[in-house]
């Protein structure tokens, strides 16, 4: 399954991985790709954030481009997923610059599985920064392992629901059970931790201060 590099255009705090199979720029981000000198091998998005001659630059490099129109229902980062994953759906898609910026783009980049289109491939997407790694989880039961340099673990329901964590430091069970739409601050004790739930998704955020 090939992996793919996003780059959406919020901020952008890290150097970005020079290794993955397929580079997509998502407005903004396609001119950063080129700026790295990294491949654009899709570009898509209304590029109404570059100048005219920038924008010629990325239709001329990119392999696959796509033109959005600055007036509709999905963002340019949905779009952009919808693209790729129609045309590979087994894709696993890491996302940067999704995060900090406008608190409005980076909450609708949250709930990107709030879509139901999007939803069937929500465990094939992550959102990185500098102090976040977020992925999601569908209904079911799950065993979650540490990711090495992330200290905390939070969960989000989308649903109002019972969530159990196990294995955790701050387990929650039938016995102490109390709901938060975020809980947050939790940590691994030396081994995975368990999380069941009977609805919905998780967002899974892990970090680090």
């Amino acid at each position: 399954m090939p992996k793919v590099l996003v780059l959406a255009g919020g901020p952008l705090d890290q150097d970005l991985p020079r290794d993955w199979d397929l580079y997509l720029g998502v407005d903004a981000g396609a001119l950063t790709l080129l700026k790295e000198g990294l491949p654009l091998d899709y570009a898509l998005g209304d590029f109404d954030s570059v100048s005219l001659e920038e924008r010629a630059w990325i239709e001329e490099e990119a392999n696959v481009l796509v033109t959005a129109q600055a007036e509709k229902n999905d963002t340019d980062l949905e779009l952009a997923l919808l693209t790729l994953f129609k045309d590979l759906p087994q894709a696993q898609v890491r996302i940067y610059g999704a995060l900090g910026g406008r608190l409005d783009h980076s909450l609708a980049n949250v709930f990107l599985p709030s879509d139901q289109r999007l939803a069937p491939f929500m465990e094939q997407i992550s959102l990185v920064d500098k102090q976040n790694y977020l992925t999601y989880l569908a209904a079911g039961r799950h065993e979650i392992k540490p990711r090495a340099g992330w200290t905390y673990l939070a969960f989000l329901p989308v649903q109002d629901q019972v969530l159990r964590i196990e294995g955790a430091k701050y387990p929650l069970t039938s016995q102490n059970y109390f709901f938060k739409k975020v809980y947050a601050s939790n940590e691994f004790i030396g081994k995975p931790i368990g999380l069941s739930f009977s609805e919905g998704y998780v967002v899974l955020i892990f970090s680090k201060d």
